[in-house]
């Protein structure tokens, strides 16, 4: 006898994954085969602040008219009272167990293992990413069954979106009282994209029922990591080829010559990513500061780890180098792959950029971005009119063209008020390295590693900057007296806490707080 509660579905999903497909597919089914149907949803209020949660309850349409009403079904999930939760990637299956969505006694979770990062993690000081075994661990605590693998794999691998995958993955687990016949025809009657949703389903399919048996499941787990391992076996090293410009060719000479063979491969891609960020000279102008520092210490983990730092720090991102990357051929090629447009299909891509006085100032040559700065009527003219964002379609001729003439200015980027800052702050971080170096290899380590807070952009950056300076400060107070281990725990504070609290507190607890500095 069909039970005279419905079954409740919520499904949690990112915008462009299908979550709403999905739902009506599950509607559809249930109306399709005696069940009565209702489906709402929850849309989340920007991008990675929250999922779309949609919620479909269905219950037998014989058992309503056998008690001659129309049963009242619910609007949205309730904590405790959810039968199956389908997630799109494997924070949102954490954020329904969170939510109460997900129990031990009643609810089947099925989710996608890969991860899209949340802009909380993105946005922390240190490395903000959440185990992704601690999220697995806790939704296998939390469910009555939990069926999981990289359903954006398959969904790619089929030509086809998540959607599919995770509706192939629901029909394996065999909570809802329908066959698989009955699911495929549900996307057949769809009439989209019909082939490639079946041929993702059927990969779901598999692979849910493949996770469901333990001997099968630990095979499907355990052949990534052999491939790997196969790999990694048959990989010989590697030799840049001979480039063609003298200029570089000289540098990758330099390279070998003046500095250590375990600091080599990472001021090799520091040097890549610097002459493609300006020119072949300022990547020389990287190898000068490393080979300097190598003379000054016989430490070669310090060059290497200073090789690494040093090229993100030379390469920060400002309005020309957003520019540069957003009118680039590969970027407009990776979003047609992405959004997977036939080559007949027009792809129209806009960007909301909102540049503000500081963007506007570090962007003029040096002089006249120090004087509008500190201007009063032109100042606030300009923050008049940046203070609404605007979009710039780079499809278009006007907006590429706008685009491309900013990155353009490349060339003079060595004249701008952002080059002069950003050029003085490395200098002095390069003078403390080497002045500790002489006397303590490990504390100039731990000072390289503090370039770690120097990242991002608008309010991220300017908290990780009030932390660097502040490092920098208790470095030059303390002098020879301060320890490796010390530094080290006073930047863990600083990249744990974005507040900067717990900077504060250890700095205070070390006697190395502003006020205490002699």
């Amino acid at each position: 006898m069909p039970s005279e509660q419905p079954i409740k579905i919520a499904i949690l999903a990112m915008g462009g994954e299908g979550g709403g497909v999905l739902a009506d597919w599950i509607v559809d089914l249930g109306e399709a085969n005696g069940y009565i149907a209702q489906t709402t949803s929850v849309p989340g209020v920007a991008q990675r602040t929250g999922a779309t949660i949609y919620y479909v309850e269905l219950f037998p349409r014989a058992l309503a008219e056998a008690h001659g009403a129309a049963p009242v079904l619910a609007l949205m999930p309730l904590p405790g009272d959810v039968d199956l939760v389908l997630a799109s990637e494997l924070m949102e299956a954490g954020r329904a167990v969170q939510r109460g969505l997900v129990t031990a006694d009643r609810t089947t979770l099925v989710a996608s293992t890969h991860r899209v990062y949340a802009i909380a993690e993105k946005m922390a000081m240190g490395d903000g990413r959440v185990a992704d075994d601690g999220l697995l661990a806790h939704c296998e605590r939390s469910a009555r069954r939990f069926v999981r693998f990289d359903m954006a794999q398959e969904a790619e691998r089929s030509g086809s979106v998540i959607s599919a995958v995770l509706f192939g993955a629901l029909a394996a687990t065999e909570v809802l009282p329908f066959d698989r016949a009955q699911f495929e025809a549900t996307i057949s009657r769809g009439g989209v994209g019909v082939q490639a949703s079946l041929r993702a389903f059927a990969a779901g399919f598999d692979r849910g029922r493949a996770t469901q048996e333990p001997d099968a499941m630990t095979a499907t787990q355990a052949a990534p990591a052999s491939a790997t391992a196969t790999a990694a076996a048959s990989a010989t090293p590697t030799t840049p080829a001979t480039p063609r410009d003298p200029a570089i060719a000289r540098l990758l000479q330099r390279l070998q010559a003046q500095l250590p063979e375990s600091a080599r491969a990472l001021a090799l891609e520091g040097l890549r990513r610097l002459v493609d960020y300006q020119d072949p000279a300022y990547a020389e102008l990287y190898l000068d500061r490393l080979v300097h520092l190598a003379g000054q210490a016989d430490h070669p983990e310090l060059v290497g780890e200073c090789a690494r730092h040093l090229a993100l720090w030379m390469s920060y991102e400002d309005t020309i180098r957003v520019a540069d990357l957003k009118t680039r051929d590969s970027r407009f090629q990776r979003v047609q792959d992405e959004v997977r447009a036939r080559a007949d299909q027009p792809v129209f891509i806009e960007e909301y950029m909102h540049p503000g006085l500081p963007e506007i100032c570090e962007t003029l040559p040096a002089p006249l971005g120090r004087w509008l700065a500190g201007s009063g009527a032109p100042r606030r003219w300009v923050e008049r009119a940046t203070r609404q964002g605007r979009i710039v379609a780079t499809t278009s001729l006007r907006g590429f063209l706008l685009l491309h003439g900013l990155a353009g200015l490349r060339r003079w980027r060595r004249g701008t008020l952002r080059y002069g800052q950003e050029n003085a702050q490395i200098e002095a971080w390069l003078r403390r390295v080497e002045t500790a170096a002489r006397r303590d290899a490990m504390l100039a380590l731990e000072i390289v590693r503090c370039q770690r807070l120097v990242k991002g952009y608008s309010d991220t950056l300017a908290r990780g900057r009030r932390h660097f300076e502040l490092l920098m400060q208790a470095v030059d107070a303390a002098g020879a007296a301060l320890s490796p281990a010390t530094l080290r725990e006073l930047r863990d504070a600083a990249l744990a806490d974005d507040r900067g609290d717990g900077l504060r507190d250890a700095l205070s607890r070390h006697a190395l707080a502003p006020e205490s500095t002699p």
